[in-house]
This record gives C-alpha cells, structure tokens and sequence, in this order.
C-alpha cells in the first residue's frame, strides 16, 4: 500500500461514492478504482463491499480509512520538517575547494556570509578525475581544471561556472624577461620550468604551451602548492604558470601574460543535484559567485 491509494480509501470513508471521491481528487472513477484494486490486493481481508450499485467500506477497510488519517499526519509533518531543513538558514553547509581557491576565498566567504549558513571549510588537493567523488561528502565542491581539456561529467553532476581564470608566466624579478610587459612562447620555451604532479588539474596546462611551441618543455620540478612554486621561481631556478587572480606574487616574483597563446584555467562549483533545493547551498553559491566577479 502507499499513501496516494490509503487517500483515496479515506476519502471513500468520508465521501460515500467513488464519483465524488473522483471528482475530490480531480480523477475519473476508474482510475479510483484500479487504486483500490491494487490496495486490496496488499490486504488478506476485503476492504469494500458492494452495497447496490455502489461501493462502501468493510469494518477492516474503516479500520485502515482511519489510519490513514495517522499517516496523513505524520507525512505532512515529515514534508514539513523537509521544508524547514531545506529552508533553514542554521542547516551547515560543508564546502570544499582546491588549495589556491580556498586560500583567496574561504576567509572573505566566512565574512561575507557572516554564519548565516554555518560554513563547515575544508581543503582537498586530488587529481581533476577525483574531483566529482568529492560531491558525496560536501555540499559544494569548488574545483579547477584547463579551459582546453576535457569538461566535468554531467549526468549526476550539477555545475556551476564561477571562473575562467588566466595562468600567467612567474619569472624571478631579477630574470632576463622580467621587465617585459608582456610575453610569447617564444621567449619561454627554453626555459627550466615548474609543473603540477601527474593526473592533476593545471598539468595539462603547460602542454598548451608546449604545443604552441612545438617542443615539450623542461619541467625539472613538480610541485602542487603555488605558494610553493613561487618561493622555487624567486629563486630564479625556473618559471611557472600561475593563476592571474586567485593567486598573489610572491616577493621577488612578477608574473607575465602569454601574448601569443591563451591558457586558462575553469574554475566551477560542483554539487549533487538535490542539494541546490537547500537555501543555505544557493547563498553560498551566490556568495561565491560575487567573489569570483570581484577577483
């Protein structure tokens, strides 16, 4: 039995007549009696009797109308403890993001949003094919991957576009290009570079420069932390491509746009389809949205 056919026994018990039980329920009576066909055959006693022409309750099918005022009730009360979840503005929000990402927002995001939701923050470096598992256990998932590579698998995933963010050139401020305003794959190529490990999001990007250059290029180190990576270029060992907005120079760094040749990272919130129904999930994208606007 399920709640739409035990309804439809209540309303028998309350209205006296499949027609007005149709017309109630906005159906035709045919269709109110092959529901109760398919309720009676969940039962090991009968539930209705025909009475002339018309169709009338058992005392067992009186004893289950009843009941299913109980169910009514506690199925509302459980819609409504849905609702005020859904709706509540004290429900936490778990929110996890890439370690660039979480460094420039996390703190103007717990400002912004001031515990109205309740932010729960956390840091995950993966690999660009972990990302999607991450929605399982957190509510948003703020990750990155190169324009040019291949987009997030959708069928289970909703994503929403925060950023396309350049990766320029970081060159020690003492470099030999370092006073140019601009650069071209040419003038890099050569160069000693700094990558990301294997498998994860950005190390597709110094492909693009290495196909523009028709070349591979000299990557002697890998490292995933850009903070890192920039303490490694003010050394003047090597250059490394690094976001344009999210991430901040080091002392002793400047970085440099590619003239000839654009690489760009995407930067999306991923999340289960269900959780954009909570308020709490739509004002942190919101409130993640405006930061992506204001750099």
């Amino acid at each position: 039995m399920d709640e739409r056919q035990l309804t439809i026994l209540r309303e028998l018990s309350e209205r006296g007549s499949l027609v007005a039980v149709a017309r109630a329920l906005h159906v035709t009576p045919s269709a109110v009696s092959q529901q109760l066909a398919a309720l009676q055959r969940t039962s090991p006693t009968p539930l209705t009797a025909r009475r002339g022409r018309g169709l009338v309750l058992t005392p067992a099918g009186e004893a289950l109308a009843a009941a299913a005022v109980d169910v009514a009730t506690a199925m509302d009360a459980a819609r409504r403890a849905v609702a005020d979840h859904l709706e509540s503005p004290a429900t936490p929000v778990s929110v996890a993001a890439f370690h660039s990402a979480a460094l420039a927002w996390f703190g103007p995001l717990l400002t912004a949003l001031d515990g109205t939701p309740p932010l729960r923050c956390a840091d995950e470096d993966v690999a660009q094919d972990e990302f999607p598992a991450l929605v399982a256990d957190y509510d948003v998932v703020v990750a990155h991957r190169p324009e040019a590579g291949p987009g997030w698998p959708t069928r289970r995933l909703r994503v929403v576009p925060l950023l396309v963010e350049p990766l320029h050139v970081a060159l020690a401020t003492g470099h030999r290009l370092a006073d140019r305003e601009e650069l071209t794959v040419a003038d890099v190529a050569g160069e000693r570079w700094i990558s990301v490990h294997e498998g994860f999001p950005l190390a597709g990007a110094l492909d693009v420069v290495a196909a523009a250059a028709r070349r591979p290029l000299d990557v002697v180190h890998r490292i995933n932390e850009f903070f890192v990576a920039a303490s490694v270029v003010a050394s003047g060992d090597a250059l490394a491509l690094l976001p344009a907005r999210t991430t901040r120079p080091e002392p002793g760094v400047v970085v440099r746009p590619l003239a000839d040749v654009g690489v760009n990272r995407c930067v999306d919130a991923l999340l289960r389809p269900e959780a954009l129904a909570r308020r709490g999930v739509r004002t942190v994208l919101d409130a993640l949205r405006d930061l992506a606007a204001g750099g």
